[in-house]
């Protein structure tokens, strides 16, 4: 579980946070920071997030929600671990359903279908399980996460996407909004298609074996920082399906069934 106290020296986390300011800043992606502060060492990649993330609310971004990473037991697997990870998501990585984005607006971006619920309280106090998260969500909607990597050739351990706010970059709501007692999240399927190709399919139970369970792991680590959920903020529950590349002048389309679709195109 991700604790306040790093475990690697401030200079080491000062350096890794240069390292990704500087990619972004540039649009050059940056070796990795594991060199840095190591591969999976949970409280030192969180160090980075948090330094980073502070910069970008000084600098005048809002913070909107959270993204859950790392919710498939393959890709949990792929880098050696066994939890999930979270990112801050901020106003400026918003768009619109059917909105075109500039294709250099995330670095190396790679498109993944989602479910994501809007909270309608705060999960602040309680025992923060699936009863009390499930009251406190006001709808889920569909959605695409526009994932980017500062890092080159996304070569990331747990501890490079953690550092680099679990590789958020953008992302898109549907809209049509449907309360959870209409909607089951483990049941939807979804299917996610780019210039008209089936690229990706899949289930929410790919999710962590039900979305709302990632949204309470989520709830309980954002309480333990600090930074509880809360009402009004979104919440990308995890990718339903693979992650996929997409090019520049890319048409990207998901379909999730209760929730219907949300698209969006990248500029050529």
């Amino acid at each position: 579980m991700p604790q306040n106290h790093p475990t690697v020296g401030t200079d080491s986390i000062a350096a890794a946070a240069a390292r990704l300011r500087a990619a972004a800043a540039t649009g050059t992606p940056a070796a990795p920071v594991r060199d840095l502060i190591g591969r999976d060492d949970v409280r030192a990649a969180y160090a980075v997030q948090r330094l980073l993330t502070a910069e970008r609310i000084a600098s005048g971004a809002t913070v909107t929600g959270r993204k859950i990473g790392l919710t498939s037991a393959a890709v949990q697997q792929q880098l050696g671990v066994d939890q999930p990870d979270f990112g801050f998501l901020f106003d400026d990585m918003a768009h619109a359903d059917g909105a075109v984005v500039p294709s250099d607006a995330v670095l190396q971006p790679r498109v993944e279908a989602e479910i994501a619920f809007v909270l309608g309280a705060d999960l602040a106090e309680g025992p923060l399980d699936a009863a009390q998260v499930r009251a406190a969500v006001d709808h889920a909607v569909a959605a695409l996460e526009i994932c980017g990597s500062r890092v080159a050739d996304w070569d990331i351990s747990f501890g490079d996407t953690v550092a680099d706010n679990a590789s958020a970059g953008a992302y898109v709501l549907g809209t049509r909004r449907v309360p959870l007692t209409a909607f089951d999240p483990v049941a939807a399927e979804m299917t996610l298609t780019i210039d008209g190709e089936t690229v990706s399919t899949g289930n929410g139970a790919a999710c962590l074996g039900d979305p709302v369970d990632a949204v309470v792991w989520l709830a309980r680590q954002a309480r333990d920082l600090g930074e509880p959920l809360c009402a009004g903020q979104v919440v990308l529950s995890g990718a339903l399906g693979p992650m996929r590349p997409v090019p520049p002048g890319a048409a990207v389309r998901a379909t999730v069934t209760g929730l219907g679709t949300v698209s969006v195109t990248f500029s050529a």
